[in-house]
């Protein structure tokens, strides 16, 4: 089945409003209008700037939240999900590393996101992944199938188009280490057989399922070329020039 690639850039908590302009005017003039238009094509800024980045990019390019919580309400420094909706976003990224690790949300907390996003209509890029230890322990399918289980089981079988999954390795993100195209595509092949298992063969077949984890312009070809690997979710290089050649990587059509 032929799954529209996915490419998200997650800024992080960088850039300043000078430096965020500059780079989505040249994603403006080198992506949207340029033949992308069977990708789909995502930013995620830091909260500040969502009005500024969504203000200034063209419209063939979406902007994703980077987080949010489930409930509007009495939390301060937080955004709910209502508020993602009504500020136009169509995607939102949950369960990422940095969320998990260092924040310490646990599956409980990126459940009930999850559920909360899906109910306001947003598509979900949903993160997971094993630390270093986790995969030298040979428990990459064991954490990836946990973290998979507690986010995705309650989903109801039509809100699933509302779904990407994006496997990044803990310890490929921002270390500039990479999996191996061999590793990502083992790994991500296994998600798609636990969405056949738990969920339906048909849903596996249509989800897509994306890399990150140090994905920059030099080895995207090579993890693009697996069968299984619908797209890149991008970290560093998502703010620099490089980010176009990443998308033009998904214009390569995979062998058979």
């Amino acid at each position: 089945m032929s799954r529209t690639p996915f490419i998200g850039g997650n800024f992080k908590c960088t850039g300043t409003a000078a430096t965020l302009t500059a780079l989505v005017q040249e994603f403006n003039t080198n992506i949207a209008g340029k033949g992308y238009d069977g990708c789909d094509i995502v930013v995620a800024p830091a909260t500040p700037y969502i009005g500024l980045v969504k203000g200034v990019v063209r419209r063939e390019i979406g902007v994703a939240a980077q987080n949010c919580i489930a409930k509007s309400g009495a939390f301060t420094g937080e955004m709910s999900a209502e508020q993602v909706k009504d500020l136009g976003l169509e995607y939102v990224i949950l369960g990422h590393s940095e969320r998990r690790h260092i924040f310490g949300e646990t599956h409980a907390v990126i459940s009930d996101k999850v559920r909360a996003c899906l109910d306001m209509g947003l598509t979900v890029i949903f993160c997971i992944g094993e630390t270093l230890q986790e995969r030298e322990q040979n428990r990459t399918a064991e954490v990836c199938d946990e973290q998979l289980q507690s986010g995705l089981t309650g989903v109801p079988l039509a809100m699933w188009d509302k779904i990407v999954i994006a496997y990044e390795p803990v310890w490929a993100i921002g270390t500039g280490k990479v999996a191996t195209p061999a590793q990502a595509q083992e790994t991500i092949a296994a998600v798609r057989s636990w969405i056949a298992t738990k969920i339906s063969a048909p849903t596996a077949a249509s989800t897509r399922i994306i890399y990150g984890g140090s994905v920059n312009a030099k080895n995207c070809a090579s993890l693009w070329a697996q069968p299984d690997i619908d797209g890149f979710l991008v970290g560093g290089a998502s703010t620099k020039p490089e980010f176009v050649d990443i998308v033009k990587a998904t214009t390569v059509p995979k062998s058979k």
